[in-house]
């Protein structure tokens, strides 16, 4: 599940586009209340919009460069660490990945993960070229374990650990659904939380499936 693209808002677009900008120095191109943001091969299409809460994305890095990237955003943002004062985390053996989250725009919580099982390698050193893909995107929904089965009947599984009712992935290594309950923290923070949000997020290889009142996975276009 290929995500090609993320539609969702922002509270603050001129922070966004800054922070894309000059601090990831990825592609930002601004029109009127739209910020697109090329991100490896996906894009992310920012639109000025009040929510609440806070937002998760993850970005797949080539595989051996953790240590590299690390070093590298640390110099380009605030680290996240949890209550243990740990600021890098394996994932579960089902998963076989390992992640640092940093402090992204308008309280977002953005991840830079190694996919141990993608064999996607770059010589160092590290750099905006390492930014692969969206590789998650993360969606409160009324009912986690309904929203886990209608994707299963549309084709798209539960990946890694069994979905639990506050929490569940789906999709597969190249691209996850990070299906929470609402009022959810994000990890590693205690304090930001998920909240319904508008997002759609366009991927390749499914169908259009609704995924809470404003909030939808679709075919990429």
């Amino acid at each position: 599940m290929r995500i090609t693209d993320v539609v969702l808002p922002t509270r603050d677009l001129d922070a966004t586009e800054r922070f894309y900008r000059d601090r990831l120095e990825v592609p930002a191109t601004r029109s009127g209340a739209r910020l697109t943001v090329e991100i490896g091969a996906s894009r992310l299409l920012f639109e000025q919009g009040d929510y609440a809460g806070s937002q998760h994305l993850a970005i797949t890095i080539p595989t051996g460069s953790f240590a590299d990237a690390k070093a590298w955003i640390a110099t380009r943002a605030a680290l996240l660490r949890d209550e243990a004062g740990a600021d890098e985390f394996e994932t579960s053996p089902a998963w076989n990945g390992r992640s640092v989250y940093f402090d992204g725009p308008d309280g977002q919580v953005l991840e830079l993960i190694e996919r141990r099982d993608l064999d996607k390698r770059m010589p160092a050193p590290f750099g905006p070229r390492g930014l692969l893909c969206i590789s998650e995107v993360g969606i409160a929904v009324p009912d986690v374990p309904e929203a886990v089965e209608r994707l299963r009947g549309r084709g798209v599984p539960p990946y890694g650990n069994p979905p639990g009712t506050a929490f569940a992935a789906v999709g597969d290594i190249h691209g996850l659904l990070i299906l929470v309950a609402a009022g959810r923290a994000w990890m590693p923070t205690t304090d930001r939380r998920a909240q319904s949000a508008p997002i759609t997020v366009r991927a390749e290889g499914v169908r259009r499936t609704p995924l809470a009142p404003d909030a939808a996975l679709e075919p990429a276009s």
